[in-house]
């Protein structure tokens, strides 16, 4: 193995949690008087902190999201990720080699440390994630595509940036790896190769990633 650390993206990546997601959103922003398509929303949201929802509907229309948005938004999703969300295909495998060749790996999420055990706790995938394993966004100040978030991981798992290698499908998650110095592994199952400009190698299948990374 080439890389002395793996870190995964979590949303979209590990768990096909981005339809449900990106769906509740766009239809929370336009019950809130924000018109906004399932579309819009995976290309302007799609990777991104909460912060930066709330960031750029204040830029574009001048107004606040309620105070109560964030929380709201998330029981909205926990309670479907608990009827509806499953792994993404052959993520368990992946985990499941790199365990047994003893490559360390880890997940960084833009999303919320609740976030994370959610998902992983729905669909199996807690098995391969202790405490030291999972990082998120609220553990710095800047979400994605600031390179923040990914430097603590590998700071924390005590590796340098160079010898990381990033899993990510999202274009803030590409900007956020290459920032950071890290070599970046584009899937494309949802998001269309173009924009993942930057990555250091594109796949569509994750059956694929154990390969690549050798």
């Amino acid at each position: 193995m080439r890389y002395d650390l793996i870190i995964f993206d979590n949303d979209g990546v590990l768990v096909d949690s981005e339809p449900i997601s990106n769906t509740l959103l766009a239809a929370y922003l336009t019950e809130l008087g924000h018109p906004t398509s399932y579309e819009d929303s995976l290309r302007d949201y799609m990777g991104s902190a909460m912060h930066r929802i709330h960031d750029l509907v204040l830029e574009r229309t001048g107004q606040r999201l309620p105070d109560d948005f964030d929380d709201v938004f998330h029981a909205r999703v926990f309670a479907a990720f608990e009827r509806e969300l499953k792994p993404v295909p052959g993520a368990g495998l992946v985990l499941e080699k790199l365990a047994a060749d003893g490559v360390p790996y880890c997940v960084a999420s833009s999303g919320s440390h609740e976030r994370i055990r959610v998902g992983h706790r729905t669909t199996g995938l807690d098995r391969w994630f202790d405490e030291g394993r999972v990082f998120s966004s609220q553990d710095v100040g800047r979400g994605k595509p600031a390179p923040d978030l990914f430097l603590h991981a590998a700071k924390t798992m005590g590796v340098r940036p160079e010898k990381c290698a990033v899993v990510e499908d999202s274009p803030l998650g590409v900007q956020a790896a290459n920032a950071a110095g890290m070599d970046v592994y584009g899937f494309t199952a949802m998001t269309p190769p173009e924009r993942l400009t930057g990555a250091t190698q594109l796949f569509s299948d994750m059956g694929q990633l154990a390969d690549l990374l050798v």
